[in-house]
């Protein structure tokens, strides 16, 4: 009987070491995103200029149009491009279905924004952010860009492009009316969010849906 309690004294003792182990790796990672993405991350007004904006699709509402979050980075988008931070937009999102168009509905807000049609670029296979970074650079021929999306997100985007050879600077697209159970949640889910992050761009390397290289500046 003691032999058998010992087991499993020693198994349970092995677990809680793992867990620990586990929890200060994830927290090593986390922080040396944040870090990385501090020194990257700027305002309208002091982000240096680059050729386009990248906007990462975040959610359509029932009627299609974009949601609160995807309107900030719409709208931010649309304060880099009229304060002349930027040359182009590139609207990255899911389209994965006829009757859901993240990009569409992204491009039609900018232009209710007043921004011109030729310099909106929609990207309709920006399924997640590793994709967008991804096919911004294969198949839009992006090296340099800003990255718009919240702060909760921001770090793992720069990580990503920037791990994908592409020189990414980032804009907080915040606003206050956000919930405050919603905005926790979201920061909490980034954490195994990140992790994946880092085994896509350093051990997976998987490639997105590609296609024809259309890139935006000749």
């Amino acid at each position: 009987m003691k032999s058998i309690q010992n087991i499993l004294r020693t198994g349970l003792h092995i677990i809680i070491y793992l867990a620990f182990a586990a929890f200060f790796i994830i927290g090593i990672l986390r922080v040396a995103m944040l870090l990385h993405a501090k020194a990257k991350t700027y305002l309208v007004e002091t982000v240096p200029q680059s050729p386009a904006a990248l906007v990462l699709g975040a959610g359509l509402n029932r009627d299609g149009t974009p949601g609160l979050v995807l309107q900030d980075r719409v709208r931010t988008a649309s304060d880099l491009y009229f304060s002349g931070k930027v040359e182009k937009i590139l609207m990255s999102g899911d389209n994965t279905s006829e009757n859901y168009n993240e990009p569409g509905a992204m491009k039609d807000f900018a232009i209710e924004l007043g921004i011109p049609e030729e310099d909106i670029v929609v990207d309709f296979a920006g399924r997640r952010t590793y994709d967008s970074c991804y096919r911004a650079k294969a198949i839009f021929g992006l090296e340099k860009l800003t990255l718009v999306t919240q702060a909760y997100h921001l770090p793992r985007a720069l990580l990503t492009c920037n791990a994908l050879d592409i020189n990414a600077d980032g804009v907080p697209a915040d606003d206050a009316n956000y919930r405050l159970s919603s905005y926790t949640f979201w920061w909490v889910r980034e954490i195994l969010a990140s992790i994946k992050a880092y085994w896509d761009v350093y051990i997976g390397h998987p490639q997105p849906i590609l296609g024809q290289p259309e890139p935006i500046f000749e």
